[in-house]
C-alpha cells in the first residue's frame, strides 16, 4: 500500500494460452452497441476534450494515424505515427505499409516497437464499401509467412488500426485475390468480417473457469519505452459475467495488470467504484478515494485510463469523473474535469 502511495504522489510516472475467439461465433459476439472500443471520431466537442497523450508535433504535409506495433514485451499498442500522405493515396493502405515488418518504413517507427505484418508482405488491393464500413484488404503470399505464435497477434493489429479509421468498423482479410476464411499458419477462423470484438492483447482474470460464461473488458496500463516514455497499453480482459460492463471495467482497472505482463498500474488499489450511469452519450463514474485532497492535481495518466477505458467498454463519447462526489479538479497535465471530457482520437504520440 505504501509503495502504491509514493507511486501516487508522483504522479504515477512510471500469456496466457486462451482459446480462439472469433466475432462469428466465439465469447467476444455481441450486439453492435457492445463492441469493444468503439473508435472515437472527434476530440472537439462542448466540455472539453483530453488532449492527444505524446508530445509528436504536427508537421506541414503530414497527418497523424494510428497503427498497433508490437513493443518490446510483445503486446501490441496504439502509437501514433507522422505521415506524408501522397495525392490519391488510402490511409488504410498507407497504415499497413507501415506496419509491414522491415518494409519501407521501419526507420519511422519508435524505438522499441516493431511492425507485425510479415517482411515482404505487399498491399496488393484496400477498398472501403462505405454503406458496411468495411475495409477488404488484399495482401501478397508473403503474408502467409510468419511464426504460429503471432497468428492472432497479426489478425489483432490490423484490426485494430483498420477500425481506428472513422470509417472503418470491420474488416475483411483476403490474400492473392481470394478471401481467407482462416489465417493461413494455424487456422485462426476469420471467414466472419472482423472487428474489436475480437479483442487484444487478451487474457483472462483471476478465478475465470468457464470462458463461455464471461463478460470482455478492455483496459489500459502503463508501460515505458527504451527511453523511458510512458505509453498505453489496452488489454482485453475477460471476466465472470457482469451486468455493468463499465463499472467491472473500472474495478479491473484499480486491480491493476496480470502478474508477468510488464505493465504498470494506473490506479492504487484503495479506490473504489462507487457506481457507473449513462445519459445522453455522458457515462458519469463515481470514485471513492480518501488520498483525495481537494486543490490537489490528480496523476494524468490515471485520469486519462479511466476515460480511455469508459469510452471503449461504453461506446460514450464523454466522460464525467467524480472524486468523493467532486468534479472541480485538474490533473497533473492541467487538463480541467468539471465537466466531461472525451477521450484523445490518437494516444502514444511520442517525441520525434
Amino acid at each position: 500500500m505504501k509503495h502504491y502511495r509514493l507511486v501516487r504522489r508522483a504522479a504515477l510516472a512510471g500469456a496466457l494460452a486462451l482459446p480462439i475467439l472469433t466475432s462469428g461465433c466465439g465469447l467476444f459476439t455481441q450486439e453492435p452497441s457492445e463492441s469493444i472500443d468503439p473508435p472515437q471520431s472527434s476530440t472537439q466537442d462542448v466540455g472539453g476534450a483530453i488532449a492527444d497523450v505524446g508530445q509528436a508535433a504536427n508537421h506541414a504535409g503530414e497527418t497523424q494515424m494510428t497503427v498497433y506495433l508490437k513493443d518490446q514485451n510483445g503486446m501490441l499498442a496504439p502509437v501514433t505515427v507522422q505521415i506524408a500522405m501522397g495525392e490519391g493515396e488510402k490511409a488504410g493502405k498507407k497504415a499497413l505499409e507501415m506496419m509491414v515488418d522491415g518494409g519501407a518504413y521501419n526507420a519511422e517507427l519508435p524505438e522499441g516497437f516493431q511492425a507485425v505484418i510479415p517482411k515482404g508482405t505487399v498491399i496488393k488491393d484496400f477498398n472501403i464499401v462505405p454503406d458496411q464500413k468495411l475495409a477488404v484488404v488484399d495482401f501478397s503470399k508473403a503474408f502467409g509467412e510468419y511464426n504460429v505464435t503471432d497468428e492472432r497477434r497479426i489478425v489483432e493489429s490490423v484490426t485494430w488500426t483498420l477500425t481506428s479509421m472513422t470509417d472503418i468498423q470491420k474488416v475483411e482479410i483476403w490474400m492473392e485475390g481470394a478471401k481467407l476464411g482462416e489465417m493461413p499458419v494455424d487456422g485462426m477462423p476469420i471467414d466472419a468480417p472482423l472487428t474489436r470484438s475480437v479483442g487484444i492483447n487478451l487474457e483472462a482474470a483471476d478465478g475465470v473457469n468457464n470462458y463461455s460464461q464471461t463478460t470482455p473488458v478492455t483496459l489500459y496500463f502503463s508501460a515505458l519505452t527504451p527511453n523511458n516514455e510512458m505509453y498505453y497499453v489496452p488489454v482485453t480482459r475477460l471476466i465472470n459475467r457482469s451486468d455493468n460492463r463499465a463499472k467491472s471495467a473500472i474495478e479491473q482497472l484499480i486491480s491493476g495488470p496480470s502478474e508477468g505482463r510488464e505493465l504498470t498500474a494506473v490506479m492504487t488499489p484503495d479506490v473504489t467504484v462507487k457506481n457507473v450511469t449513462k445519459k445522453d452519450n455522458i457515462v458519469t463514474v463515481d470514485l471513492q478515494d480518501e488520498s483525495f485532497v481537494p486543490g490537489q492535481q490528480e496523476p494524468a495518466e490515471m485520469l486519462q485510463a479511466i476515460v480511455l477505458a469508459l469510452t471503449a467498454n461504453t461506446g460514450a463519447a464523454k466522460v464525467q469523473i467524480k472524486l468523493n462526489g467532486q468534479t472541480d479538479f485538474t490533473d497533473t497535465n492541467n487538463q480541467s474535469y468539471s465537466k466531461p471530457v472525451s477521450a484523445p482520437e490518437h494516444v502514444n504520440a511520442f517525441k520525434s
